[in-house]
């Protein structure tokens, strides 16, 4: 028979980890996210725009930065393990939203 403690703290354990790892993940998917809102809800006015392009291309490439860091930070294999793969989806979701953007902002 397992004893019981044994169970409970590694459950603990886990569990604290679960929230040192989300924290900052979390916080990236929501400078992410606030960057792809920013670059899709203001964009430029029109062809004439300049600073428009820049601020809207801007904010797609800190989305797409941002993405790539919560990225490689859910792919070492201690997180991934932790944390688990669905944790991949908010930052490949939001650096595609990005990357289309750019492409159509032309």
């Amino acid at each position: 028979m397992t004893d019981r403690s044994e169970n409970t703290g590694t459950s603990k354990k886990r569990r604290w980890v679960r929230w040192v790892l989300g924290v900052p993940l979390g916080l990236l998917h929501l400078l992410s996210a606030a960057a792809v809102y920013s670059a899709l809800r203001y964009g430029p006015l029109n062809q004439w725009d300049d600073q428009g392009h820049a601020g809207t291309t801007a904010m797609a490439l800190f989305a797409i930065i941002f993405s790539v860091i919560a990225i490689l930070i859910t792919l070492i294999p201690p997180v991934r393990r932790t944390m688990g793969l669905w944790w991949l989806v908010p930052p490949v979701v939001l650096g595609v939203i990005a990357w289309v953007r750019i492409a159509t902002l032309g």
